[in-house]
């Protein structure tokens, strides 16, 4: 079975995968600044490509990656000179280059993302120390075409400590005329020297009219409690549409209704919905719908307005994160048992298991916040 035909990590259930997508929505200013360091010759050999999941930023790289495999490097300017800059980024349809990415055929480009585990039937956990070894071979072979090495890792959030400390090494001697691409949700996760080895590349949410295009360009349509959970990022849109994620995000509230005497065979019959076998989907998309509940608590708790996805969730808000201390609470339960969520998942724990976990946090972080 070839490559593209197993299930893939960096792509979202029901949407097209980020190398079909040739249109981009709202990151211009993104766009603007790599082509103006590819037109003055400060081309970095790695970027770091930043901001919330969802948003665009793999679409941006594989972008990025066909433009830089389409324009090779500029050895000498020639008999005429060097040819004029480049006004864009887009490349012409018709470029072979196109068809090559698509096929991930293109002997220019690497692409490193979690592999899909054939015989269990589930994506590795991370990217491992082995992966980035394999990357760092495709270095060492030969391009009949010449012209530059692109490596695309979705996302870099996934290597364990002995993958990122390969990678370093690599960063800290860059092949010739290769550019790594480097696609990060939570930047701050990464080792530092991995981020000052990098420039940054960052990418915003999109803006009201940007979604809606972009959903269009999928032919999905957005709804209220779509666009207030998504809050800009066409990812978690797409996720919440093709995954049901407004009911399971509604048996969240109904759980954290009750708290800070949280109702344990409700959490139990949640946990194990959630973590059925087969379910990898679905409990992706709870851990970040709890990601998305903790973040909106706390800056509810703050007093920044949050668009209410249901009629209950403001009444909610405001008995769970009263004030300022209690958003702070919220927030570092975010910092501390996401983590171990993911950790937990990472060395293959039993999901139901961490998701109670989970769900007992939260009630004890609203009894603190109660206190």
């Amino acid at each position: 079975m070839s490559e593209e035909a197993l299930p893939q990590s960096d792509q979202i259930e029901g949407a097209p995968h980020p190398r079909e997508t040739l249109a981009l929505y709202g990151q211009s200013a993104a766009e603007a600044t790599f082509l103006e360091a590819f037109a003055s010759d400060r081309l970095h050999h790695a970027w770091l490509i930043t901001g919330p999941q969802g948003i665009g930023k793999a679409t941006l790289a594989w972008k990025l990656a066909r433009f830089l495999l389409a324009t090779p490097p500029q050895v000498d300017g020639g008999l005429f000179g060097a040819p004029p800059p480049p006004e864009s980024l887009d490349v012409a349809a018709d470029h072979p280059v196109n068809t090559r990415v698509l096929a991930l055929s293109d002997p220019g480009l690497y692409l490193l993302r979690r592999a899909y585990d054939v015989d269990k039937k589930r994506f590795k956990a991370q990217i491992g120390v082995e992966d980035i070894r394999a990357m760092a071979s495709f270095f060492g072979l030969t391009n009949a075409e010449g012209g530059r090495r692109v490596v695309i890792l979705d996302a870099a959030d996934d290597m364990n400590v002995n993958a990122a400390n390969a990678l370093l090494k690599i960063l800290e001697e860059p092949p010739a005329d290769a550019i790594l691409l480097l696609i990060s949700h939570q930047p701050s996760g990464l080792l530092p020297t991995i981020r000052s080895r990098c420039r940054v590349l960052r990418c915003q949410p999109l803006g009201e009219a940007e979604m809606s295009a972009a959903l269009q360009a999928t032919g999905a349509e957005s709804t209220p409690g779509v666009a207030a959970l998504a809050s800009g990022s066409v990812g978690d849109a797409l996720r919440l549409i093709h995954g049901d994620g407004l009911a399971l995000y509604a048996s969240l509230l109904d759980l954290a209704e009750e708290f800070p005497r949280m109702d344990r065979s409700k959490a139990l019959k949640l946990a194990d919905a959630v973590a059925a076998r087969g379910a990898e989907a679905k409990f992706d998309l709870f851990e970040r719908l709890v990601e998305l509940f903790l973040a909106r608590l706390s800056k509810a708790g703050l007093g920044v307005a949050v668009p209410p996805v249901s009629e209950a969730e403001p009444a909610l808000f405001a008995r769970l994160a009263p004030d300022g201390q209690a958003a702070r609470a919220w927030a570092n339960l975010s910092a501390t048992a996401l983590p171990r969520l993911r950790h937990g998942r990472a060395v293959n724990l039993d999901g139901a298991s961490l998701i109670l976990d989970m769900a007992l946090a939260m009630n004890e972080t609203a009894a603190k916040a109660a206190a």
